[in-house]
This record gives structure tokens, sequence and C-alpha cells, in this order.
């Protein structure tokens, strides 16, 4: 219940006026102990009490982003909607410059674009200092007028997503909104009056010069009267033409880092290939040299294998050729004794007759053998 936008307010750009603030930073707000404490109950009235307390601006900070009681007074504003009147005299309150930045913070949130223009740009004027508390916790200097530039000039503040507004060149182009006047404006006009009336003393204090001055003929007044007017309107218009400067200036400056942002990126594109290449020709080379090695280490180890056995070969023939050469005529005629004497016993086991075909006839041929018998003739 003490969440619930009040019920008499109305939406706000097509939604409830709490939804301005992302739903991350309301929980937050909802839960901080200011929020619960001191903007309970708040009306449109005791809102400028709590606001007079404030000591500094802000979003949240520290590690779990807390709110500021900042935040959490303009979140309470647009829980109750106070009248058009009362954020009005906010805004044109001289004496309290955090009820001032309040009331024009909640306006640029729920006003109109017009509205924005005509009650912050007087704010612009004021040059009294804030401070500001970051989002580390700690607090740094700012002032009035930059508070205000960044409210019509930047998309967030306070860690609230500003909404968007028109350029004032097209307001004023529709003529809804008056081109914008320099507060110097009253300054410039009377440093040119006083240099007109010291130019009419001279003109005075100098008889002749007087005389000549005074036979002029109204072409001449006209044209200076035309000049002082040129003069007026230049200082007049000098602020448009900044602001049609500084949109200038941000557009090229917003389409060099664009073309920065593209070379960088090429250049890495360019860089990557060409290591990816380089990195390739270095493995085709590698694998290529590890083929080589490999087909000339094979063909060597092939030539050797014949080598050797080529070698192996010679070597076993030398020795069979001083073996048969080395043996002696005795051991050579016992050798040819041996080859009749196998033949004897190759003939002895035929008569034998243990190689008959029938089993039967072997077998026992075996047994008389062994008897000493003669074998079986069948």
């Amino acid at each position: 219940m003490a969440n619930r936008t009040d019920p008499s307010a109305k939406s706000i750009r097509g939604t409830n006026p709490q939804n301005l603030v992302e739903k991350i930073l309301r929980s937050k707000i909802y839960q901080n102990t200011y929020w619960k404490e001191q903007c309970f109950g708040l009306t449109a009235e005791t809102l400028v009490d709590k606001a007079m307390e404030l000591d500094h601006v802000g979003g949240t900070h520290g590690g779990n982003r807390k709110p500021t009681p900042f935040i959490c007074l303009v979140m309470k504003m647009l829980q109750i909607q106070p009248d058009k009147e009362i954020v009005v005299e906010f805004i044109k309150n001289e004496d309290y410059k955090y009820v001032r930045v309040l009331g024009a913070f909640y306006l640029r949130l729920t006003g109109t674009d017009i509205d924005v223009y005509r009650y912050l740009e007087p704010l612009y004027n004021d040059y009294r200092k804030l401070r500001r508390k970051l989002a580390d916790g700690h607090f740094a200097l700012t002032h009035v007028d930059e508070v205000i530039d960044e409210l019509l000039t930047k998309d967030y503040s306070c860690d609230i997503a500003l909404p968007r507004i028109k350029k004032r060149l097209t307001i004023e182009a529709i003529g809804a909104l008056e081109p914008r006047k320099s507060a110097l404006e009253d300054d410039f006009e009377e440093e040119e009056e006083k240099d007109e009336d010291d130019q009419l003393m001279d003109i005075d204090a100098g008889g002749h010069e007087k005389d000549y001055y005074r036979g002029q003929s109204p072409s001449r007044e006209r044209g200076r009267d035309r000049d002082r007017d040129r003069k007026r309107d230049s200082h007049r218009y000098r602020d448009r033409d900044y602001d049609r400067d500084y949109d200038r200036d941000y557009e090229r400056d917003r389409r060099d880092r664009d073309r920065d942002r593209d070379r960088d990126r090429d250049r890495d594109l360019d860089r990557d290939r060409d290591r990816y290449r380089g990195r390739d020709d270095r493995d085709y080379g590698r694998d290529r040299d590890r083929r080589d090695r490999d087909r000339g280490g094979r063909r060597r180890s092939r030539s050797r294998s014949t080598s050797r056995e080529r070698d192996r070969d010679r070597e076993e023939r030398r020795h069979r050729h001083t073996r048969d050469s080395s043996a002696s005529p005795s051991r050579r005629g016992a050798a040819e004794d041996e080859k009749p004497k196998k033949k004897k016993e190759k003939e002895a086991k035929k008569d034998d007759g243990t190689d008959h075909p029938d089993p039967e006839i072997a077998e026992a041929n075996r047994i008389r053998a062994s008897l000493g018998l003669k074998p079986l003739k069948l």
C-alpha cells in the first residue's frame, strides 16, 4: 500500500509515473531505510520540509547500490504527483538550491518539451555549488548550471534514464518557443549605449566634427541604426549559433569515432588474417620438412639394410669357402665312405619289410626284425 501510486495521479507518457524509474532501482528504493522511515505518509506540503533537509544530490552508491535521499524524494514525487504550480515554486526557490534541483529533476521526467526548456533554461544563470555523491560513495563538487545542462543534454542522470525531448531548434521552427535570450544581452546593450554616448561626446567636443556630422544625410543615420540593430541581433542569436555549432561538432565527433572504430576493426581483421596465414605457412613448411626427413630416413635405412644383407652373404660365402678349403683329405674320404653306408641302411630298411603297405604285415615284420627273424614276403 505504501508503494502504490496515488489513485488520482495521471499517467505520464502513457504509463504509471513510477515506471519512469527502472524496476531494479524502484525495488532498491522500496527496501531503503530512508524511504520506509522518512518518506512514509508524505504529502505535497510536507515534502518541502524533507527537500529542505537535503545536503547532496546523486543516484545510487556503494557496492550494493544504495539509493540516496535525493532519488528517494524524486520517487515520492512521482508517487504522489504534486501540482505543476508546486513544482514551479520548487524551481523558482532561490533560498534552497537542492529544492530547486529536485523540482527541475522532477519536471524533466514528467514535463513537456516546452515546459522543460521554459523553466530549466533560466537556471543556467545559477552558479551555486552542489555536493554530488558518486557511485563509489565519495563526494564531488558540481554546480547548479552543470546539473541543468546534464538534464537537457544527456540521456542518463542520477542512474535514471531521462525521457527524450525534441531539439530546441525544432521547437523554435514550429513557433512554439521563442529564441533563447542570453543573460548577457543586457550587458552588451549597455556597453553599446556607452560607446554611442562616448562617440556623441567626442563629436560635441570638436566643432568642426559637430558640423560635419550634423550635415549628414538621413540615409547615413539609417545606416548607423541598421548597424546598431545588426549588432544587437548578432548578440541575440549568438546562443542559437552556439547550439547549432554544438550539434554540428557532436555529429562530426560521432562520425569520426565511428570511422576510427571501423578502421581499427579492419586493422585487427587484417592482422589476424596475416597471423593465421603465416601460421599455416609455417605448419605446411614444417610438415613438408618432416615428410622429407622421414622419406630420407626411410631411404637411408633401406640402403643400410640392403648393404648389410649383402655383407652378410659375402661373409657366409667366405666362411664356407675357407671351411671347404681347410678340410683334410682323410675327412673328405670319410665323408665319401659314409654315403654308401647310408644307402645300404636304406636298402636294409627296405628289405626288412617294415615299409609294407599293409599295416598289419608292416607291424609283424617290425616284430620279426626285432627278434632277428626274416620278414614275411607276401
